[in-house]
């Protein structure tokens, strides 16, 4: 499936991406010049636990899942890497293999660099380590917020904070009601549970709540955020 150049929108979420546009325009005009596009369909295996690290990646369109798997053999959702995030780069510096498995969620689109070119960018642009080590930066105070969180908040108030997350990233306008944002990216109340670490059960009883509460509103084609500040407030666990 691959493509030789990107759509553009997909060129407008790669462009968009927060780190990405912080790079310096000869920078950007590099990694896309050597950069190459993929195309995977619902579901298709990107890279696999085990994998050579051979490609630095961005998500240009659809998601990312990124999953481990059980000794019993279940696979557990970890995150979803949205349009205009790279990832894929910790493996090119220290060249240990893929610790997780990559799917495509939905229709996928990546852009892709190899280890070589990687190399080749970086010896011409001391600005990319720079500009990595902020990325590194940035991740690790999210992840340690995250075990904060799961450590300090009940269900209701990480549940909250997900919904605004995918809200930011996914949210698109209900029309005709504008106040409204529809979480474009599907996800199962399972998958949604894997991200909470929560069972199933636990998030369904929490959602419903919330719908009562006319914060959101659950719709087979994907969840409606219908009052973002109440959303909020749940989050920093005043409600």
């Amino acid at each position: 499936m691959d493509e030789p150049i990107l759509t553009m929108e997909e060129r407008e979420a790669i462009n968009g991406g927060r780190w990405f546009a912080s790079l310096s325009p000869s920078l950007r005009h590099d990694i896309l010049r050597c950069a190459f596009v993929k195309r995977y369909h619902d579901g298709d295996l990107i890279s696999a636990r085990g994998d050579s690290p051979e490609l630095w990646v961005a998500c240009a369109k659809g998601a990312v899942r990124v999953s481990s798997t059980t000794l019993a053999g279940k696979q557990i959702t970890l995150t979803y890497v949205e349009p205009g995030v790279w990832f894929g780069d910790v493996a090119m510096f220290d060249g240990d293999r893929r610790t997780h498995d990559t799917y495509a969620h939905g229709a996928t689109t990546i852009l892709c660099v190899t280890r070589a070119d990687f190399q080749k960018i970086l010896a011409q642009h001391n600005e990319l380590y720079e500009a990595l080590m902020r990325l590194q930066a940035r991740r690790i105070r999210l992840l340690f917020g995250q075990v904060e969180d799961l450590s300090s908040l009940p269900l209701r108030a990480r549940l909250a904070k997900q919904l605004l997350h995918l809200a930011r990233s996914y949210g698109v306008p209900n029309t005709p009601v504008d106040d409204e944002l529809r979480i474009s990216l599907q996800l199962a109340q399972e998958e949604l549970a894997q991200l909470l670490g929560a069972s199933r059960q636990r998030v369904n009883q929490e959602l419903k709540t919330m719908e009562r509460e006319a914060v959101i509103r659950i719709e087979p084609a994907g969840l409606i955020v219908r009052d973002r500040v109440a959303l909020l407030r749940i989050g920093e666990g005043e409600t």
